[in-house]
């Protein structure tokens, strides 16, 4: 079989230099929480393809849909000869997403497509221009999401100029809020709005209710429901991005319902369909429907084989609980990130609700962000067979996403690897 470096020298021949990976060595197979690479070494997954893998890599339900949707067929493009898996994951994503209001789906292939589709509707929908986002946010790589986004290497960097009539506006973050409550914290960021922009003129609030690429910010209580009432009073939209927090990562099927928000989008992908690239655009139906003939689509949208997918995923969801299995989860990572925070200085914060949680790295006593230690730890747990990732506008947090089938066995010797690599 090739080697890793092999293959890393075919990569360096063959793949652009501004597509990176975060380790060198190639995957050969993948299961539950565990990944195999070439040369037959084992690793531990905390990253799930960034959030995608919840259901594991090959989960039985979703390679048995997948192959017989192949043998059928693999292509007809639903804007041309329509089939019934679209049709079914639309009825699913209407069921599942926050809200007892009539609603409609439309399918597309990757979340920064989902995103700028829900803007598109947004902005038809009210005859509005100004879509209002967030500090830290991440929403994409595209033209407009990366004016939506806010980080500038390596996502923005000398690729402009951008989308224009973007607003940004400071987002709750209680590490770094000096004591604002939620509620203290929209009220900073609403009154930006309403005097710089005027909510007259507001399309679209855009959020993840908990920041991924940002650095897994959690806003403190009362923030999204504040922005919820500011959006209705306003007659603006209000946006949920759900791509990484979706689909039973934060302990609920979406991330909203922990607040019991009800926005009146959702932007959805990742998690969706074990790994086969599909993205959805769910919301109230007098938006998406306002919306003419011909206006939302593409090519690949809900391709039949990851519509399959998407079926079987949201089936093993349900049939494992996979709510539970992330709340789970989620208690064992904090309790063992609570110890190690107890003895390293550099831990500032603990955050994250469910399979989805990270800590802020900083320099002992101070706010002062610290990249090179969240480097070093991530760097030394590669190094002993566990895939971590690391996130943040300052490039200071680590952030855990295991598969919500990982194994309790394989959690803990994850967890034990991460412990000794902050030793």
């Amino acid at each position: 079989m090739t080697s890793s470096a092999e293959l890393h020298r075919r990569r360096g021949a063959a793949v652009a230099r501004g597509v990176g990976s975060v380790i060198s060595s190639y995957v050969d197979t993948a299961s539950g929480g565990t990944i195999v690479d070439v040369e037959g070494r084992e690793w531990i997954d905390f990253a799930a393809g960034i959030a995608v893998t919840s259901v594991g890599n090959s989960a039985p339900r979703v390679v048995e849909a997948v192959r017989a949707q192949v043998e059928r067929f693999t292509h007809t493009c639903f804007m041309v000869a329509p089939y019934e898996s679209y049709v079914a994951v639309c009825e699913q994503l209407n069921a599942l997403t926050p809200g007892t209001f009539e609603k409609r789906s439309a399918l597309f292939n990757s979340g920064a497509e989902a995103v700028e589709n829900a803007v598109k509707v947004a902005r038809h929908a009210t005859g509005r221009q100004a879509v209002v986002v967030f500090e830290h946010a991440y929403h994409g790589r595209t033209n407009l999401t990366m004016a939506l986004t806010a980080k500038n290497m390596p996502y923005k960097h000398r690729f402009g100029p951008f989308a224009g009539e973007i607003h940004r506006v400071p987002m709750s973050y209680p590490l770094r809020d000096g004591g604002l409550s939620g509620a203290e914290a929209a009220t900073r960021a609403l009154d930006l709005v309403d005097k710089q922009v005027g909510a007259e003129n507001v399309a679209a609030v855009l959020i993840e209710p908990i920041q991924g690429e940002g650095g897994f910010v959690v806003p403190a209580a009362g923030f999204l429901p504040a922005l919820r009432q500011w959006a209705t009073a306003a007659g603006a939209v209000l946006v949920a991005d759900e791509i990484q927090t979706g689909f039973c990562r934060t302990g609920d099927w979406f991330a909203c319902d922990h607040e019991g928000v009800v926005p009146d989008l959702v932007t959805l992908a990742k998690g969706i369909a074990g790994g086969l690239p599909l993205a959805a655009v769910t919301g109230r139906a007098e938006l998406m429907d306002a919306v003419h003939v011909g206006g939302l689509g593409g090519t690949y949208g809900g391709n039949p084989i990851a519509c399959a997918a998407a079926l079987a995923s949201i089936e093993t969801m349900r049939e494992l609980d996979l709510s539970a299995a992330a709340r789970r989860i989620g208690s064992v990572l904090t309790e063992r990130l609570h110890a190690v925070a107890a003895r390293d200085p550099r831990i500032a914060e603990v955050r994250g609700r469910g399979a989805m949680l990270a800590v802020e790295l900083v320099r002992p006593g101070t706010l002062v962000p610290d990249p090179a230690a969240a480097s070093a730890v991530s760097a030394a747990c590669h190094a002993a067979g566990l895939l971590t990732l690391t996130c943040g506008t300052y490039g200071n947090v680590l952030r855990f996403l295991p598969p919500l089938v990982i194994s309790d066995d394989e959690l803990a010797r994850g967890l034990d690897i991460l412990d000794a690599a902050f030793g």
